[in-house]
């Protein structure tokens, strides 16, 4: 095929195109031609590129429930510090230390990246929850290629729950003032 027979300029070339690919390998399978495979999958994927700022690091921003989470991500030893104290002080429960290092061991990079961030609002669980989110997202913005394992997991998801409010003329949100007949 020439160089102007693969050109496409609308869609109707396009749709000519592809009926004539399998007359074309119909024919070469004829003549003795082994043709490589075709092979047909979904969309194609999407490459992204890295995002990384002037000193080398990724950020990204996680979210649970009322905590907010604002995280930088740099190759490093594995230290990772949150609102200027060490993991193991900020996070004293070992469940919460092990949440945060979740997107790590999904993605194979133990103690490759150091970690800075800053979280406030809601409560100890949230917030790590929210670090999670956040390094999650730092870490498919620094090596794009990990994007599919780490989605994969579910960790670039926000998780969506949040306190309901409470109403007028309840005693919670949901919960009514005792009844009383008389």
């Amino acid at each position: 095929m020439s160089e102007t027979e693969n050109t496409v300029s609308s869609l109707a070339d396009l749709k000519d195109l592809t009926a004539a690919a399998p007359v074309a390998a119909a024919a070469s399978a004829e003549a003795g031609e082994v043709a490589a495979p075709v092979i047909r999958t979904g969309p194609a994927a999407v490459i992204r590129a890295r995002e990384v700022d002037a000193q080398g690091r990724s950020y990204a921003t996680g979210r649970r429930k009322d905590a907010v989470a604002r995280v930088w991500l740099k190759p490093g030893s594995g230290k990772i510090t949150v609102n200027g104290r060490d993991q193991e002080v900020y996070f004293a429960r070992p469940t919460l230390r092990l949440v945060i290092n979740q997107p790590f061991a999904v993605a194979g990079r133990e103690e490759q990246y150091d970690i800075v961030c800053t979280v406030k609002g809601g409560g100890l669980s949230g917030q790590a929850g929210a670090v999670k989110h956040g390094i999650a997202q730092a870490l498919s913005k620094f090596e794009p290629e990990l994007r599919s394992a780490v989605k994969a997991a579910g960790f670039l998801t926000r998780d969506p729950r949040v306190v309901e409010r409470k109403k007028y003329g309840k005693a919670k949100a949901r919960k009514s003032f005792q009844f009383s007949k008389r």
